[in-house]
């Protein structure tokens, strides 16, 4: 096996008195591992920074290791491990992040900046700790809590009417016996019933002259001792719930419970009225955008220059990737968006409006459904409109046939967006910013600035792979998909 300065030096750029500064820490690395009781590696960013590569490696001897072997000489990329290559590229430290190892057992991994005295990031210090039995803790811990809170439940329920506990609580509540006659009901239940004018629920009085066919026996029977009805009068709205206490095969009583849902149906109603006024402003925005479209089409018709026809059908392209985000939300209404519907949506457009005639390009869209808010998502549509017409221009140029692959994968800390061609490659990811290319400053301003996240440029060896990674912040997080470990 290559020793951490034969690792450094094959496959990275570091210099000499990076490559010690790495070397001092490998040496304490084995010390750290048995301290913390976790596996630590140090990775590098390679020569060409598309990915990491673990130069150093150690297993705990105070705990179970997570690994069955060394990983020591393995490449680590976006896709696979985005925390390393977001903490390369920013500095920044990636905590907490959880996952599960290759011998699928629950870890928290940690990610931390190694710098040099210039303050550059010249590699991370990873710790994987094995978390399994805190993950049981926490689920036995949300068991309780769910067992406390119905038991909470059931003492309400069943609380002696005398307790000074009934006078305070919100909602209404009567009580009765086998026969169906009030046997208490505190003052709440008065107020709830005289606002949808309801007669009052004196003691004695039946309930089914109260609440007629709804607590009748027999429709308790056929609801299984469960009665839910919602009750209203003008803007007044009252939910009530009706319960019947049975010893077989005779009903001996049961409990009401009556409480003003008044506020909560205001609220419907106005979000309703609000819901319908967006989806309107979407949908007309989405109008007003297709008809800057159509009028951009019919200009680009009328030139004559190839460069400036190109120069149209980019923005076109552009306008056009928005408007199918607008055009989602005004038909669903919703803040977020299912990111991977509207991936489809967008490639394929693209390719249709930028292949030559001769030429047979398809997309794959893999990956899992995740949800976006509006304006990350807007920020993502335009970023694959750019990185798909970049494969139209440049991968495919002397191509008839060829493949755009786009993979969506949601992590617990990140969202990897992965766009692969099969095309003619690029000569030189080191400088391929050098190039000045419209789009891609586009696509860099919007991963830096909208999503503060990174680009990564990989060469495959049959095409070029871009992967965006996007950090997950706790407001914009919503579904996520199945945690990773290394390798």
């Amino acid at each position: 096996m290559q020793s951490l300065r034969e690792l450094c030096l094959s496959a990275t750029t570091l210099r000499e008195e990076d490559i010690r500064i790495l070397e001092d820490l490998a040496s304490k690395l084995q010390i750290f591992a048995d301290l913390s009781q976790a596996d630590m590696f140090i990775d590098c960013p390679t020569a060409d920074h598309s990915s990491a590569l673990v130069v150093a490696q150690a297993s705990p001897s105070t705990a179970r290791s997570l690994y069955s072997g060394s990983v020591v000489g393995q490449l680590a990329t976006a896709g696979n491990e985005p925390a390393v290559m977001y903490c390369l590229s920013t500095g920044k430290a990636v905590i907490g992040s959880r996952g599960v190892s290759q011998e699928q057992v629950v870890m928290r991994q940690n990610v931390v900046p190694i710098q040099n005295g210039s303050g550059e990031t010249i590699g991370t210090l990873i710790t994987e700790q094995d978390i399994s039995k805190q993950v049981e803790q926490e689920k036995n811990v949300e068991m309780l809590k769910e067992t406390t809170e119905h038991l909470s439940e059931t003492l309400i329920q069943f609380a002696v009417p005398d307790m000074p506990i009934t006078s305070l609580m919100h909602e209404g509540m009567i009580l009765f016996d086998q026969t169906g006659r009030i046997t208490y009901a505190n003052e709440r239940a008065h107020e709830l019933l005289q606002q949808i004018g309801f007669e009052s629920p004196h003691k004695g009085v039946g309930i089914e002259e109260i609440f007629a066919w709804r607590v009748s026996p027999e429709y308790f029977v056929r609801h299984g001792g469960y009665v839910q009805e919602e009750l209203a009068r003008g803007r007044n709205f009252i939910m009530m719930k009706a319960v019947s206490a049975a010893r077989k095969p005779d009903i001996i009583g049961g409990i009401i419970l009556l409480r003003d849902i008044s506020d909560i149906r205001e609220k419907e109603k106005q979000l309703m009225i609000k819901s319908a006024v967006i989806k309107e402003i979407h949908h007309r925005v989405k109008n007003n955008l297709q008809t800057i479209s159509s009028l951009l089409r019919l200009q680009m018709r009328r030139s004559s220059s190839p460069e400036l026809e190109k120069v149209y059908r980019e923005s076109i392209n552009r306008i056009n990737s928005i408007a199918i985000i607008h055009e989602y939300l005004a038909h669903d209404g919703l803040d977020k968006i299912d990111f991977k519907e509207i991936l489809t949506k967008i490639s394929k457009i693209i390719v249709s409006s930028m292949r030559r005639s001769e030429q047979s390009i398809q997309v794959l869209i893999t990956g899992e459904s995740f949800y976006l808010p509006s304006n990350k998502a807007t920020s993502f549509a335009l970023i694959v409109t750019e990185l798909v017409q970049n494969c139209m221009i440049h991968a495919f140029t002397e191509r008839q046939e060829g493949v755009i692959a786009i993979e969506l994968v949601p992590k617990e800390n990140f969202v990897s967006l992965s766009v692969t061609d099969d095309g003619i490659g690029m000569a030189d990811t080191q400088h391929i910013w050098e190039k000045g290319h419209l789009g891609l400053k586009i696509v860099e301003t919007l991963v830096q600035e909208d999503l503060e996240g990174t680009i990564h440029f990989r060469n495959t060896g049959n095409g070029t792979e871009v992967t965006i990674l996007y950090p997950i912040h706790k407001e914009d997080a919503d579904d996520t998909a199945e945690d990773y470990g290394r390798g």
